[in-house]
């Protein structure tokens, strides 16, 4: 790193969110000083008692106003970028929003730069979401060739819209499962945490490398939802919608329960695996753990009496 004897400065944009306390997390325990930006600081403010006195501070930036990426960027020796939406202008965040990020970077002179994507990431993708991380990757790539690119797989955690949504939804009499035979590769936060910590740490290992990080386990939809009940203390009754009923609720953009968009529906169209032409986890001497492995912990609160119960008995469906 360019600040040779002291303790590198990484900025980390979309630091006070979900994958983002992490990365924050693994970061200060390397001893790393950290800048965190956010549209709203005062979501990360949570952070600051997990370095010591001046290890973190905060910054107002947001892709969607680049006049405000300088300032954020300024003297960092790394540049993280964890942006990513659902919902809103993707093609402004997604790719014009990370190029200029990218860009400010390379003009502040850091060393690295870590850029999180999404498996299927692709320009040419059906889903606005995956052509615009796709295309994001090209305007990162153009700004800041030495970049690192990180692909994860669903990401879940105690924090995530992932299995917490689904543990809860389980508690119904009957579970409907969209899209029940596509799979995934579903890899845990802190795993993933500490690949991009290490990835923005040392650009001469990882500088210039695109990685597709997934768990140890693939599943299908239906596979993740038996899991996700047992492992909250559920039993209920799966039954698969139809494909033609699925595609006419994301054309309404409503799942009872949960959201479901015409482009999420896209996404669901193609698995979520990593397809093993780039390389992953073991780059970073990291063992990905399944998510029957992490996820009874923060599931048991849907248990009856709540995480104090005993862990209910299951098979793995991997």
């Amino acid at each position: 790193m360019r600040t040779p004897g002291n303790p590198p400065l990484v900025t980390v944009f979309g630091g006070g969110g979900f994958i983002g306390r992490y990365v924050c997390e693994a970061l200060l325990k390397t001893g790393a000083r950290l800048r965190v930006a956010e549209r709203h600081p005062k979501r990360a403010w949570f952070l600051q008692p997990l370095g010591s006195v001046g290890q973190v501070s905060t910054i107002a930036a947001d892709l969607e106003r680049p006049e405000t990426i300088a300032r954020a960027v300024e003297g960092a020796d790394a540049v993280v970028n964890l942006v990513g939406i659902f919902k809103g202008n993707l093609e402004l965040v997604h790719a014009y929003g990370a190029g200029k990020l990218a860009a400010a970077a390379k003009a502040a002179g850091a060393q690295a730069f870590i850029h999180i994507s999404a498996i299927g990431a692709d320009p040419k993708a059906q889903s606005e979401y995956g052509r615009t991380k796709g295309v994001g990757e090209q305007a990162v790539r153009a700004a800041f060739p030495k970049a690192t690119i990180v692909r994860p797989s669903v990401v879940f955690g105690p924090e995530d819209q992932f299995t917490n949504r689904f543990a809860a939804m389980a508690g119904l009499p009957f579970l409907p499962v969209i899209a029940p035979k596509t799979r995934f590769q579903p890899v845990f936060v802190r795993d993933l945490a500490r690949a991009i910590a290490a990835a923005a740490l040392d650009p001469r290992s990882h500088g210039g490398k695109t990685y597709e990080l997934a768990g140890p386990e693939v599943l299908t939809m239906r596979q993740l939802n038996a899991e996700i009940a047992a492992m909250a203390g559920k039993d209920p009754e799966l039954i698969d919608v139809p494909d033609v009923v699925a595609s006419a609720i994301a054309k309404l953009g409503f799942l009872p329960g949960a959201p479901l968009s015409s482009d999420q529906w896209q996404m669901l169209q193609k698995d979520n695996v990593a397809d093993g032409s780039l390389p992953g986890f073991k780059a970073f001497g990291i063992t990905p753990a399944p998510i029957s492995a992490t996820a009874p912990e923060w599931l048991g609160r849907f248990r009856k009496g709540g995480r104090f119960a005993p862990r209910p008995k299951y098979q793995s469906a991997g």
